[in-house]
């Protein structure tokens, strides 16, 4: 894994090992960056289910004035400061492990772009986006990572499906606010 553009455009990220961790792949990562690349300098990123951050640490690089990293797992939680330390973005980063739900539940900030990707076999996407919409900006944007057979909502919680994409084994569907 790296960093495909910005200010640290080439930095290579830890990793977890094992089966029980899916990072986006750099296809994929591309391609969702490349559909919000105009929305992302100054805005405040969440990387729900961060694993090793790299979505959140990609935000950054392009310009993002901060981003939360929300993950339950320690391991994880290790491995993404590690990545935040190794890039210098320490300032605009904040890393909390909690599960996304109860981290939902408790958080009073809003953000403008969400990302969502939870394991797949966990059921947690449907739930977590419903619990995300009530913290994004009026101008807020989520985006759900997900495998093809999970449908998601056309509206939900004032949102609506903005654009779908499908990287092979990966759907990408984002929401944009209703105006």
């Amino acid at each position: 894994m790296r960093i495909i553009s910005g200010t640290a455009r080439g930095r290579k990220l830890k990793t977890l090992a094992g089966d029980n961790v899916r990072p986006t792949s750099d296809k994929v990562k591309e391609g969702i960056f490349s559909a919000i690349q105009f929305d992302i300098e100054g805005r405040r990123f969440l990387d729900l289910f961060a694993g090793s951050g790299q979505m959140g640490l990609e935000a950054l690089s392009r310009g993002a004035e901060n981003a939360t990293f929300i993950d339950s797992s320690a391991e994880s939680v290790k491995v993404c400061k590690e990545n935040i330390t190794a890039l210098g973005f320490e300032k605009e980063s904040r890393l909390i492990r909690s599960d996304a739900l109860s981290f939902l539940s408790l958080c009073s900030d809003k953000f403008d772009i969400a990302f969502l990707d939870p394991p797949y076999a966990a059921g947690l996407l449907e739930k977590a986006l419903s619990a995300v919409c009530d913290k994004m900006s009026d101008y807020g944007t989520i985006i759900c990572e997900h495998p093809p057979e999970v449908a998601l909502p056309e509206e939900i919680k004032g949102f609506s499906v903005y654009k779908k994409y499908r990287y092979g084994k990966i759907n990408v569907t984002t929401y944009k606010k209703d105006n």
